[in-house]
């Protein structure tokens, strides 16, 4: 069951992505998608996992939605609500159906096509650009492709955006009704028409990595199939949009990438930054995120994800921790808080405020966040308040601190990242 669930979590994303594109239509797509990975619950136990897995799924999932449509009579309300592409994708579904259905069996057939898995890559983009309808509003948006794209949970995409489950879970429902109100078809915009997109799909892609980068909850602190998932979204946007923005953002994933192997430790916990081997890292994917850097910043047109690229680059390419450039990093935190003010990136311009002018600089503008409120159930605020407490020898404080992070804290890697510090603090 437990390679079952990772299957779900690495394909339902690609699985429900092709499936809008052969069905042209979310819900159905949802139903059979739900339907294909009931069957495999019931199924692969006994009969062993596919050699395809997403192939497979694809499959049955298509089958439950013809038979669905036949039942329901829904297929000719929807040919003539969805004309065009959509229409000719479900009248195909019921030919293949008809040629196929009869020989169906568990096993793969051997003559998948062998661009299946470019096709699959493909979709995901398609459902992005779908979900980034500029009918939508922007935040709706993003969290109905991350909903649908990566298959990320409410409350993941919740903590993503430091709101709550039930807010979340309203932008989603108000996006699919108006989808449905608007008759929104499913279609790939033309290229002058990916610049109203543009901007959501590179945010959904940033987040795809964040949960990636860190995972929100959960046993593991890194989630690698996010993670590879993003970097090729990202290079797939830059080659249909290579305007400044694309390339900041692959360029960031690219350096935050270079670190993946040394993030963690040999338990799967993580390594503070200043304690990881700079041997091990990337230096092709440094290479080749300061070459995108470069090209953005020749642009005179940078954004939020240039300038976050420009931090991590600053960190990529130090010698050594103590040979960081913090006051360049504090520079370029202060131009990305012109542009894009939020909280979580006032706390990480503290931190290297800290780290460049002592802790109780740093600590100042951590309290002054802390008192707010704006950041009350991020527990990274706590651990770098903690940590400046600890330095200062404010051992007691610091304590409390950490608890504080703990209690917030959903990741099992942090949970014993965290405790392992409360415990070697002298009380």
């Amino acid at each position: 069951m437990h390679e079952i669930e990772s299957i779900y979590r690495d394909e339902a994303g690609r699985v429900l992505a092709t499936l809008v594109r052969l069905l042209g239509d979310l819900d159905l797509a949802e139903e059979a998608l739900a339907e294909a990975f009931a069957v495999a619950v019931e199924q692969w136990p006994k009969r062993g996992i596919p050699e395809r897995p997403h192939a497979w799924l694809v499959s049955v999932g298509k089958f439950k939605a013809i038979d669905a449509l036949r039942r329901t009579k829904r297929a000719g309300e929807l040919v003539d609500e969805n004309s065009g592409a959509a229409a000719t994708h479900i009248a195909d579904g019921f030919k293949d159906a008809a040629r196929s259905r009869a020989g169906f069996a568990f096993a793969q057939p051997s003559d998948e096509p062998a661009w299946e898995r470019h096709v699959v890559e493909d979709d995901q983009l398609r459902l992005i650009f779908y979900c980034c309808h500029p009918a939508l509003p922007l935040d709706a948006r993003i969290a109905l492709a991350l909903r649908e794209v990566c298959a990320m949970r409410t409350e993941e995409i919740a903590r993503a955006y430091l709101a709550s489950t039930e807010t979340i879970k309203k932008r989603i429902t108000r996006a699919k009704a108006q989808i449905k109100a608007q008759k929104i078809a499913y279609e790939i915009p033309s290229r002058s028409e990916l610049g109203p997109r543009l901007a959501a799909a590179l945010h959904v892609v940033y987040l795809i990595y964040n949960e990636g980068y860190r995972a929100s909850a959960g046993s593991e602190h890194m989630r690698k199939e996010l993670s590879e998932e993003a970097l090729y979204l990202s290079r797939e946007l830059v080659r249909l949009a290579p305007n400044a923005e694309s390339r900041g953002l692959l360029s960031l994933l690219l350096f935050q990438e270079s670190r993946r192997e040394t993030r963690v430790d040999a338990k799967g916990d993580p390594v503070a930054l200043e304690d990881q081997d700079r041997a091990r890292w990337n230096h092709a994917h440094i290479r080749d995120g300061a070459e995108l850097l470069q090209q953005a910043m020749l642009s005179g047109r940078l954004g939020p994800y240039s300038l976050q690229a420009a931090i991590a680059s600053v960190h990529a390419l130090a010698e050594s921790f103590a040979a960081t450039a913090w006051s360049a990093i504090i520079s370029y935190y202060d131009m990305l808080l012109a542009i894009t003010p939020a909280p979580v990136i006032e706390m990480n311009r503290a931190i290297a405020v800290g780290m460049h002018a002592g802790p109780a600089a740093g600590l100042e503008i951590l309290d002054r966040l802390s008192a707010s409120g704006a950041l009350d159930a991020y527990h990274p605020l706590q651990a770098a308040r903690a940590e400046f407490l600890k330095r200062l020898g404010r051992t007691a404080d610091a304590a409390d601190a950490y608890r504080q992070s703990i209690a917030h804290a959903r990741q099992e890697p942090e949970l014993r990242y965290l405790r392992r510090q409360l415990a070697g603090l002298e009380l």
